[in-house]
């Protein structure tokens, strides 16, 4: 196993990205927010854009998880070969790729993808909505399995919190490559649960980096005649 990914073993993985038209879109401020996230204990960076990946490769001190989205709908995450390509002539240490069983956009498989980018090198983190996604970028040998997709592409129920019993059959089915949990961990606890139930490591964005999310579930908790 490669010693960047023992590195993240147990840790927390903080998500660092805003998207077009947001206050804090730009890569100084994300490469900010990637230092503050490091000062205060994850042990890597997830992160979306060349621009950002760059940008915080170039300040922290620990692994890049980079992804580079394109469009809305579909395969989005990294769509291409290409895409995942240039995340890691970015920076990025590990490249994160839609790992769901949908058309690719370049023609290729997932599977052909995985391989082209193991001969050049590169590590690769399977974003899976199902299991099915899961067993497919199992066999194809991917590096890390995640939950990331799980309840955005219809194949699963969006829970109220973590995929728990993806996260569980995932990590049972594949104990020799390692899971990580990926998708509404909003709370400390459920970071906790997350981690009892298998997860090799963690993905926090909103909860943490995302300022104007967290404001609004606190300006909803408020009582409506004071909102």
């Amino acid at each position: 196993m490669d010693p960047l990914i023992r590195q993240i073993k147990g840790g927390l993985i903080v998500s660092c990205q805003a998207y077009p038209g947001e206050p804090l879109r730009h890569p100084e401020t994300m490469a900010q927010m990637a230092l503050a996230a490091q000062a205060g204990g994850a042990r890597a960076i997830r992160c979306q854009g060349l621009a950002d990946i760059s940008a915080i490769k170039g300040q922290v001190d620990i692994p890049v998880i980079g992804i580079w989205k394109e469009g809305h709908e579909g395969v989005f995450i990294t769509p291409t070969l290409r895409h995942a390509r240039c995340c890691i002539a970015a920076g990025a240490d590990i490249v994160a790729i839609d790992a769901t069983r949908r058309p690719r956009p370049d023609g290729l498989t997932y599977a052909q993808t995985v391989k082209a980018l193991h001969e050049e090198g590169a590590l690769v983190m399977a974003d899976c909505g199902s299991f099915k996604d899961a067993r497919q970028a199992a066999d194809a040998g991917t590096d890390i399995l995640s939950t990331t997709l799980a309840g955005y592409t219809g194949e699963r129920e969006k829970t109220d919190g973590p995929d728990f019993e993806l996260l569980h059959s995932m990590a049972s089915a594949f104990p020799d490559t390692p899971v990580i949990c990926e998708g509404r961990i909003h709370t400390p606890a459920q970071l906790a649960e997350v981690m009892e139930t298998g997860a090799w490591a963690a993905v926090v964005g909103t909860a943490i980096t995302h300022p104007t999310t967290i404001t609004s579930w606190f300006a909803a908790a408020l009582p409506a005649g004071s909102r």
